[in-house]
C-alpha cells in the first residue's frame, strides 16, 4: 500500500488548480514498441479504463502485423515513428544516438523515409505523423529536413526552446531510472517531480506536461506510479488528458 503521505502533494497541488478554475493537460507517450506481448497488453487496458490516450512510438523495421492487428479497434492509442531500428551508431564515449553522427544524412533520411511509409500503411487510422527520436536524440540539421518525407511533428524529452518547422510535444516525467537500477523511479520523486512541472505551469507556461513510460521494462514501481497517476488525475476536474494529435493540431492552427 502507498503511503498517503507521498501523494499528498500531488492532490494539493490539484486542489490549487481545481480552486483557480484552471485545467492542467497531460499526455502520455510509451517507447519502444514492436509487437504484442503481455506488457502491452496491461498498458492499454489500464489507459482504456481511465479513458486515457496514449501515443506508442513503434520501432519501424521491426515491427508488422500482429501489432497493427492488435491496435486496430483501440481508438485511444495513436502510433508515432521511432527512428528506424533504435540501432546505436555513436561512438563509444558518446551519448547513444541513430538520428545523425557520424552517419550520412541522406541514409539516415532514407530510413525516417521508409519507417514512415511502413507504419502509415500498417497504421491507416492510428498513424500520427510525428517522429520520436530514439534515446530522444537527433540531429539539429536533419529537423528541417523532417516535413519533406511527411512529418508533422517531433517530440523529444525537456522543455521546448524556440519554434521550429514542426509542431513540438515533449515528454518531462519519465518513469525509468536510466542511470541507475533501470528500473521504476521511486514513487515520491516522481511525483515530486511531476508537481514541479505543474506549478511550473501554473506561473504561466502553456506547454503541456507528458509522462512517458516504455512498457516492455516497467516494474511494479513503473506501474504502480501509473496506477497511482490514473487514478489520482482520470475525470479529475484540474486535469485534463489530451492526445499528441490534439496538440500538434493546436500548434498547427496557431501558425
Amino acid at each position: 500500500m502507498i503511503d498517503s503521505t507521498i501523494r499528498e502533494p500531488l492532490h494539493r497541488e490539484l486542489e490549487r488548480w481545481q480552486d483557480a478554475g484552471r485545467v492542467a493537460r497531460l499526455w502520455l507517450r510509451d517507447d519502444d514498441a514492436i509487437e504484442p506481448t503481455a506488457a502491452l497488453e496491461r498498458l492499454i487496458a489500464e489507459t482504456k479504463n481511465y479513458h486515457i490516450p496514449i501515443t506508442l512510438a513503434v520501432i519501424p523495421a521491426f515491427t508488422g502485423t500482429p501489432l497493427a492487428q492488435r491496435l486496430a479497434e483501440e481508438a485511444h492509442v495513436s502510433v508515432a515513428v521511432h527512428g528506424w531500428a533504435h540501432h546505436n551508431h555513436a561512438g563509444p564515449d558518446e551519448k547513444k544516438q541513430e538520428l545523425g553522427g557520424p552517419r550520412l544524412e541522406e541514409t539516415v533520411l532514407g530510413e525516417l523515409f521508409e519507417g514512415f511509409l511502413k507504419l502509415k500503411d500498417l497504421y491507416p487510422t492510428r498513424f500520427l505523423t510525428m517522429l520520436v527520436p530514439p534515446w530522444n536524440r537527433i540531429d539539429k540539421g536533419l529537423v528541417p529536413k523532417l516535413p519533406a518525407l511527411g512529418f508533422q511533428s517531433l517530440s523529444t524529452y525537456g522543455r521546448v526552446k524556440g519554434k521550429g518547422p514542426l509542431a513540438i510535444v515533449n515528454t518531462h516525467v519519465d518513469l525509468m531510472d536510466w542511470h541507475g537500477t533501470r528500473g521504476g523511479r521511486p514513487m515520491a520523486e516522481l511525483i515530486g517531480e511531476l508537481v514541479a512541472e505543474l506549478q511550473d505551469r501554473f506561473e504561466g507556461r502553456s506547454e503541456p506536461i507528458g509522462v512517458l513510460g516504455h512498457h516492455l521494462v516497467h516494474d511494479a514501481a513503473a506501474w504502480d506510479f501509473l496506477a497511482e497517476l490514473f487514478e489520482a488525475t482520470a475525470g479529475h476536474p484540474a486535469v485534463e488528458w489530451v492526445s499528441a494529435a490534439s496538440l500538434v493540431q493546436d500548434q498547427m492552427s496557431i501558425t
